[in-house]
């Protein structure tokens, strides 16, 4: 019997996991959720589409649904409310305020016996288990996480919010220098803007006060003020041609030492190169669904995060098959 999947929110993200879905036989998508007037909305698949407003109804329908707003203002509400009804996924990445949204959605899962995986991704998700592994392995040492080179698009829809702005693409670019000091082993303590630097390409209205779009961008506390920070201004034709895309990616590097006065040295670096990262985003939710189905199945209720999550519930493969395979 395939998991039937929900997806509530189609964005970038909701249609990654529509097509994600194709990817698994043993997921079925059930349609899509959103609070656009659904029929004017379109799927890739020509999946049925509902308001947001059908969903509690439709419980019975769906084993697993998977969230697709956003962290800022979206899954904070969404996430506790949708778990009175479904198992559900989200992608919440405010890492500050992960304790407490899993906190949130703990309360309400647990009481309708529901499972709910939040912060499900690449980071916070599969960074997190990478931090977890390497640390627990090399417990004398320090973590390092480059984020790019990638398009961050919370850091994009700031500038787009800045009046005179149409569009903008900002990419998030490791630091050389402080990536080639760490790979080498080295463990030297770094700021933000040590760390990274940001590249930001803007399409301006017409007339606009360039100098002004440019001062705000570099001064905006919180996205750019710390770092080093350069604007380019394009046409909306050159945005589409070289910065259509959203690639993104980063690496986890642990540089530990291990022996009796630590003298041997070891470096353990986990990386991702992504053409997509809502698609690659969307297929961690995906795998993480089948791990909430599971669980939920077992008895095990509440609010978990993929380091909570035994690894062999994420596959689709029997244990016994991983085991002959993996190990």
């Amino acid at each position: 019997m395939s998991i039937r999947i929900g997806i509530y929110g189609y964005g970038n993200l909701g249609r990654g996991v529509e097509l994600a879905v194709r990817q698994n036989p043993d997921l079925t998508c059930v349609g899509v959720f959103t609070r656009r007037a659904p029929e004017t909305l379109k799927t890739c698949t020509g999946l049925p589409v509902y308001s947001v407003n059908d969903a509690p109804a439709m419980q019975a329908d769906i084993d697993v649904m998977i969230l697709c707003g956003g962290s800022a203002t979206d899954l904070p509400t969404q996430t506790p409310q949708l778990a009175q009804y479904f198992n559900v996924v989200d992608s919440f990445d405010t890492h500050a305020k992960i304790p407490q949204h899993v906190a949130a959605v703990q309360a309400v899962a647990e009481k309708a016996r529901k499972t709910a995986i939040v912060s499900a991704g690449w980071d916070p998700g599969m960074f997190s288990l990478a931090r977890l592994y390497s640390g627990a392995v090399l417990s004398a040492g320090c973590d390092y996480t480059f984020w790019g080179k990638g398009v961050s698009q919370g850091h994009s829809d700031a500038i787009r919010r800045i009046e005179g702005v149409l569009d903008a693409r900002q990419y998030t670019i490791p630091v050389p220098s402080a990536l080639e000091a760490v790979r080498k082993g080295e463990t030297p303590v770094l700021t933000a803007a040590q760390k990274h630097e940001r590249e930001c390409f803007v399409v301006a209205k017409e007339g606009a006060d360039l100098a002004r779009i440019e001062k705000e961008i570099v001064e905006m506390p919180n996205y750019f003020a710390d770092y080093h920070t350069t604007v380019h201004f394009i046409t909306q034709e050159e945005l589409q041609r070289d910065h259509g895309g959203l690639p993104h990616g980063g690496r986890v590097i642990r540089s530990g030492e291990t022996g009796l006065n630590g003298e041997h040295k070891h470096v353990i670096e986990y990386s991702l190169k992504l053409d997509s990262n809502p698609e690659f985003t969307a297929s961690v939710l995906v795998a993480c669904a089948r791990a909430a189905y599971r669980l939920q199945k077992e008895g095990v209720y509440g609010c978990k995060t993929m380091l909570d999550v035994p690894p062999v519930y994420l596959s689709a493969k029997s244990r016994e098959e991983l085991l002959a395979a993996l190990l």
